[in-house]
Order: structure tokens, then sequence, then C-alpha cells
């Protein structure tokens, strides 16, 4: 979401660097950059000066100017005014006693009732509460359907649908049957407008007043960019919402809208959503998102991403194998499936500190999710023994897996070769040497790694 403005800022911040000392000049003419650079973001222009006054005294202060390494002070300024304009801390939902209710709100087409789904996942698997849904949405064809497909998915309670009722009989019938059966959480997924109206404001207030929700959170598309912040704004006037989830952030937004909503409505935002699947939501840590911006990278995301969906048991195996020496195509194409669990390439990638500089070369050395997708295929059409053994693979057998996968024979060799540097590698960790460098790392790409790659010397 934030790659062309992580782009123009680190432009920005690589001029400042190469100066042993900085005038005020030199920081109004960062800053001018700066500012241009958040408007074509997409961020609020009132929020854009009220970042940029935040930053101009302490940037030119006479500790910076005298600074050993003014550029690297500047950064940090911005940095830390960046984490203020997003919100310090992670905001944590207030749930209170059970059953909490939780009010989904935002315009038709945002993501909610997918939200919904995700968000019952997340509080059903990560906090262990027992979470009941229901739509209040009676005007959109199928949406309760939806829903209850969803639910079942996600192996969520969701209120049985009884058609001809009002979305404040459906509330008041979704509170009752949580109480009854025990609920901790229950999400009241209400019905959105292609653009905000007066009905829309009315019932969602109507619902708001009946259940007294512990959480109204505004679901947002940042793909809307200015858009957003108005319809925030008008949400947030009449039914004043507690917190924010942006949806669709995997897609090409300029990223104005996370920087602009939480100062206009003063509700942080919560959560992010990127992706289509159930498990694709992410609590928003502002320190965090402000070092992807920045091009820090964000290695304890990563981290956390790793510790909740690689498989232990599959770590725990392979890492015998590996003191004994043992690496196969099947010990690879577990570990290929691991990479596309963490987000493949490009989402552990995006993590990583610095890489924002040498994503160009990144993309022309074809560094991208659908060489995995290729990989796996070709390891799918090899035979059991050849997966256990690839030394059985020969010329015909070469052609024949290519063949089947769709590739050319050239990819073959290129994957089998990195296996071999693997299991070598592996081999002589299994006697207890030091890992080696491995040379041509980016023959699994297709290519050289680029120049500059974080570990490449």
């Amino acid at each position: 979401m934030f790659e062309s403005l992580q782009s123009r800022l680190s432009g920005v911040f690589d001029k400042l660097r190469g100066r042993g000392a900085l005038s005020e000049a030199d920081v109004d003419a960062a800053l001018g950059e700066v500012r241009t650079a958040l408007v074509e973001a997409d961020v609020a222009l009132p929020v854009v000066k009220d970042f940029i006054d935040k930053v101009r005294p302490r940037a030119v202060g006479e500790n910076v100017i005298r600074s050993v390494t003014p550029g690297q002070q500047v950064i940090k300024i911005v940095h830390d005014v960046l984490v203020e304009t997003l919100g310090e801390e992670n905001a944590a939902l207030n749930l209170g006693s059970p059953p909490a209710p939780i009010l989904m709100v935002g315009l038709q087409g945002s993501g909610k009732t997918t939200t919904s789904a995700k968000l019952a996942l997340m509080l059903q698997t990560k906090e262990k509460k027992r979470v009941l849904m229901a739509s209040l949405d009676t005007t959109r064809p199928a949406a309760m359907e939806q829903l209850k497909v969803l639910g079942e998915q996600a192996g969520v309670a969701t209120l049985p649908i009884m058609p001809g009722q009002a979305p404040l009989d459906i509330a008041r019938r979704a509170m009752a049957s949580a109480k009854v059966g025990g609920y901790d959480v229950v999400i009241l997924d209400t019905a959105g407008r292609q653009h905000v109206d007066e009905q829309l404001m009315q019932e969602v207030a109507g619902v708001k007043q009946l259940v007294s929700p512990h959480e109204t959170l505004l679901v947002a598309d940042s793909l809307t960019g200015q858009d957003a912040v108005n319809i925030a704004r008008s949400f947030n006037d009449r039914v004043h919402i507690s917190g924010i989830i942006l949806t669709r952030v995997d897609g090409d937004a300029r990223g104005g809208a996370a920087l602009s909503m939480r100062t206009v409505t003063g509700a942080p935002i919560k959560f992010l959503g990127a992706g289509e699947k159930l498990d694709a939501l992410e609590p928003f840590f502002p320190a965090r998102v402000a070092g992807r911006i920045l091009d820090m990278g964000d290695v304890v995301s990563l981290v956390e991403k790793a510790s909740e969906t690689l498989d232990k048991a599959e770590a725990e195996k392979l890492a015998a194998k590996m003191k004994k020496g043992q690496f196969d195509m099947n010990d690879l194409a577990s570990q290929l499936n691991q990479m596309k669990k963490l987000g493949g390439m490009k989402g552990v990638l995006g993590m990583l500190p610095g890489v924002g500089k040498i994503k160009g070369q990144l993309e022309a050395a074809g560094m991208d999710d659908k060489i995995l997708t290729r990989q796996e295929a070709i390891i799918q059409s090899m035979t059991r023994k050849e997966r256990a053994d690839p030394e059985l693979i020969n010329g015909s057998r070469r052609k024949r897996i290519a063949a089947g996968a769709g590739v050319e024979v050239s990819e073959v060799n290129k994957l089998l070769k990195m296996h071999r540097q693997m299991a070598d590698m592996m081999k002589k960790m299994g006697k207890g040497g030091r890992m080696p460098q491995m040379p041509g790392m980016g023959g699994m790409f297709g290519g050289g790694m680029p120049p500059g790659f974080p570990g490449r010397r």
C-alpha cells in the first residue's frame, strides 16, 4: 500500500544521508519534497501541513544541524512524527463483559462482510472467544447468505436467517441469542450503501442506540484515497466510530488514507486487511508501519507471522533430517509451501529493511511469487522416486518433468541446481560445519541476485 510513498521518501532521505552537515535550507528543501510526496500519496492537506509543522522545528534544531549524522537524525524525526500521526501504539479491541457487541459500519463494497468474518475468526482462534455473527443487511441481495457461508468456512456461528425482519429486530434477536448461548462477542454486520446518505446513517444510529456496542468499527477501502477521509468523517460525526479497519492494503493504494483517517476522526486504525483469505487480517502497529514507509523493514511482524504460520512438526522433521545430512525434493517443496504461507517472496521481502531501494532490480531478476508456483509444479511433475532421490533425474526425465510442469528444461535444471546447493549446505551443517555462503541463490529465481541485495557481498 505504501510503495509509492516509500519510493519517494527513500529518494529524499538518500540525499540527506550523503551530506556531512545540513543547513536550514537543506532541511526546508527536503521537507518540500516530503510535502509533495505526502500530497501525491493522497494524504489530506490539513494533515500534510500539520505533519510538516511538527517535523520542521525538530529537524532544524541545533542538535540536528550540528549532529555527526544529521541525515539520520532527520529520518528519525520523520519516523517519530509518522508514528505520532498513525497513533503511537496498537489499539486493542475493548470487549468488556460478554456478550460484547461489535458494530461493523461502512459503505457497500468496502469488504465489510468479509472483514466481519476475518475478525470473528481472529477472535475465535487467537483470543479463544466464542463469537456469533449476524447480518443486519436486509437490502443487498444475498448479503445474509454471504455471511452465513463465510461463517461456515471460518467455523464461526451465525444467527439463523429469518426473512422479513427489520435490522433492529435482527440486532435484538442476535443479542438475546448471544446471552442464551453464552457467546463472548457478537459481530453485527450492518448494511452499506454506494455513498453516505441519511437513510443509512439513521439505520446505523438506531442499531447503535439499541445495542450500545463496545466497539463501532469503520471498514474502509484503502483504494478510495481522499474520499476515505470524507467517509470516515461522515460516519464519525453521526455514530462516533471507535476504530478503523483498512481493507485491500495489498492493492496499489497510495497509503494516504491511513495517514489521514486517524487525524481527521481521532479514531485509531486497529486492523489491516490484506487479501481475500479469512486469515488475512493483521493488527495495526503504527511504529512497524512507519518503518515500512521509511524502508526500515518490519522484521518483528515477519517473525510473528512465521511463528503463527510455520508448521512446527515440519520444522522439527526437517531439523532431524538436516542432522543426518538429508534434504530431498519433498523437503524443498515443503520449504516453498512455507514461503507461500508467509506471504510469498513479495510479502517476505517487503518486511526486510532496504529492499524498497532495489525493488526494480528484484523485478528485473524475476523474483515474484509466480516462480514459487512454477517450482512447485516442477516438483509435482516428478515421480515419488525422483522426489526422494533427485540423482535419478537424467536428461530424458528432465524433458518429461518440464513437459508435465509446462516449463522449459532450463527451469528444471535451475531448480535441481538450487536443490543440490541446499543439500550440500545441509550435509555440511549436519557434520557440524559452518553454514556456507550459498553461491548463486538467484538460480532459484531464474537469475542472479541483484547487486545490493541484503546479505550479498
